[in-house]
């Protein structure tokens, strides 16, 4: 006689501990893009899939080489012998730790502290990449009754476009058309928001072009910071005003921020011939991307800016996609998991973020995000609550057995 689900969910509160130690320690194998100076995830994928097939999983290994010559891994393994599959997509890469001096701990060394642990990636996204293999392995050593079969994925190249990640995966056709998904990457802390949709991602660089002079002689240059500080301001202001409808699935509306700027010049004498600088934009789906980009590509040329030239390249860009229905059956199941399970009655929501669930969308899959985390993705002192991880494997544990 099959076990109750009871049994995975007693494993996975006795390896809580194994848990932690286990994120601390899958931190301190950086996963870094190579084009944000890292080297990518192999190092990490090794670890993780020594840890599966130490516990009897069968991993398939989907390797692609990007633009560097760097090779970027993704682990697949199932559990079960059922016609559906129900799918945890995590991603193992991270984002560098920023300014280091805002960090309390080392970001690349694990440090298990009051209940988190803390380090570059705990919480996005390594949190739900141990919750999702524990929860594997919680049901198969104690032998729960399955009623769809567990996949998971630890993807690669999301924090970047994904086009060595899921992007690939989904291309490459590894999943069935009946499967359902969850993509623990999105979530608060109460656990109780089901996203189904996501804005638009459009990340533009703005190099304006002057003519370098010496300061004393500005009359004889054209100052590119200067315009781009005129060209920045103004974008800030028209993009906010025209674009200010909302959604009721969405806290903001859209949002058009600057983010990174490159250096120009080591002399404070010297008026800059040229400025790079990058906005973030997160778009509505009521809106159009090429709206947006053609908007501000017009302004550019305006004649108010003088000599200047000024140029708008797209450096990221992903158009949001249809939502998952609120009333497909991955929503309900999880909805009616986490009620049975947890007591919590959760809400549909649209975020800002975007997350693997594009590419699966795209195709009509079913899709939720979900995961009990706080919002501190990308911020200095990062950190997964254990609490969090543990209660969030025995979630993925029961969606496969309740």
């Amino acid at each position: 006689m099959k076990k109750e689900f009871g049994g995975a969910e007693h494993f996975i509160e006795d390896s809580r501990m194994e848990m932690a130690n286990a994120l601390a320690k899958m931190v301190g194998i950086k996963a870094i893009s190579p084009i944000s100076g890292g080297a990518g995830e192999g190092k990490r994928a090794d670890f993780l899939q020594r840890m599966l097939q130490g516990w009897g999983f069968a991993v398939k290994r989907y390797t692609y080489i990007d633009e560097t010559g760097t090779e970027r891994p993704n682990l697949v393994t199932v559990l079960g012998n059922n016609k559906r599959t129900l799918w945890i997509i995590t991603h193992t890469d991270t984002v560098s730790e920023g300014d280091r001096s805002a960090w309390k701990t080392d970001p690349f060394k694990g440090v298990i502290k009051n209940g988190k642990v803390f380090g570059r990636g705990t919480n996005d996204n390594g949190q739900e990449v141990i919750a999702s293999i524990f929860a594997l392995r919680a049901l198969k050593e104690s032998g729960s009754g399955m009623k769809r079969n567990l996949g998971v994925v630890l993807a690669a190249d999301e924090e970047l476009g994904s086009e060595y990640g899921m992007g690939a995966l989904v291309r490459k056709g590894i999943f069935g058309k009946r499967d359902m998904f969850i993509v623990p990457d999105s979530g608060n802390a109460k656990g109780d928001e089901i996203e189904i949709s996501e804005k638009s991602t459009l990340w533009l660089r703005v190099t304006v072009l002057g003519k370098q002079v010496h300061a004393s002689t500005p009359q004889d240059g054209v100052n590119a910071y200067r315009y781009a500080i005129r060209f920045l301001n103004e974008i800030d202001e028209y993009m906010h005003k025209k674009y200010k409808k909302r959604d009721k699935l969405f806290i903001t509306p859209s949002t058009f921020e600057m983010t990174k700027h490159e250096k120009n010049l080591d002399s404070t004498n010297i008026i800059p011939g040229k400025e790079v600088s990058y906005i973030d934009c997160r778009i509505l789906p009521r809106y159009r991307v090429d709206s947006v980009l053609n908007d501000m590509r017009r302004i550019a040329k305006a004649k108010r800016f003088g000599k200047a030239r000024i140029i708008v390249d797209v450096f990221e860009r992903e158009d949001a996609t249809r939502p998952t229905s609120e009333k497909s059956e991955i929503v309900r199941m999880l909805k009616r998991a986490l009620k049975k399970q947890r007591g919590i009655r959760a809400k549909c929501v649209g975020i800002g973020g975007g997350t693997v669930a594009k590419p699966l969308r795209k195709l009509g899959m079913q899709v939720a995000v979900w995961s009990t985390q706080h919002d501190i993705a990308h911020q200095p002192n990062e950190y997964a609550e254990i609490d969090h991880m543990v209660a969030d494997a025995k979630t993925f544990a029961f969606l496969c057995t309740g």
